[in-house]
């Protein structure tokens, strides 16, 4: 599985300045539904599963974030990338979500078959678990680098 493929134009922003999760999910739905990539309830569904299911996750010296919804909210399957320029953005942990962890790479996945999912998440999982991986993502200056650095990885 490509993880480059999920790639769409206007899906990827890099050194954001956003500093909520609210305002994060709400970027990724307005360009999602005027691409016509979501359906109306992305955002409720998305935010109502991060606040179930956390997906934040604590790496060692950087935090990564994971958020996703039901499959019947994606119209055209799709990973957004965000990186935050500053600090990062709040997400609860997925193993404790007591805590939380200032994720400064997200992917929120809109994904709508099964095996897509499980496959995009244990790519991800590798990608992010490599040090160099994340930097590179971090260090990225456009869309065009994001996904050259994707499609390195994936090799």
């Amino acid at each position: 599985m490509d993880l480059v493929q999920f790639l769409k134009k206007g899906m990827v922003w890099v050194q954001s300045d956003i500093e909520k999760q609210e305002d994060l999910f709400q970027m990724v739905a307005e360009s999602g539904k005027s691409e016509g990539y979501v359906t109306d309830d992305f955002l409720t569904r998305l935010t109502d599963r991060e606040q179930t299911f956390p997906t934040g996750l604590k790496l060692d010296g950087y935090g990564v974030a994971l958020p996703h919804t039901d499959p019947e909210c994606v119209t055209e399957q799709f990973i957004a990338v965000i990186t935050v320029k500053d600090g990062g953005i709040p997400f609860k942990l997925m193993e404790d979500a007591g805590q939380t962890v200032e994720a400064n790479l997200i992917f929120v996945l809109g994904l709508n078959e099964p095996h897509s999912q499980l496959a995009v998440l244990q790519q991800l999982m590798g990608t992010i678990q490599d040090k160099d991986n994340v930097a590179a993502l971090l260090r990225a200056k456009d869309e065009d680098e994001v996904k050259q650095i994707l499609e390195t990885i994936a090799v």
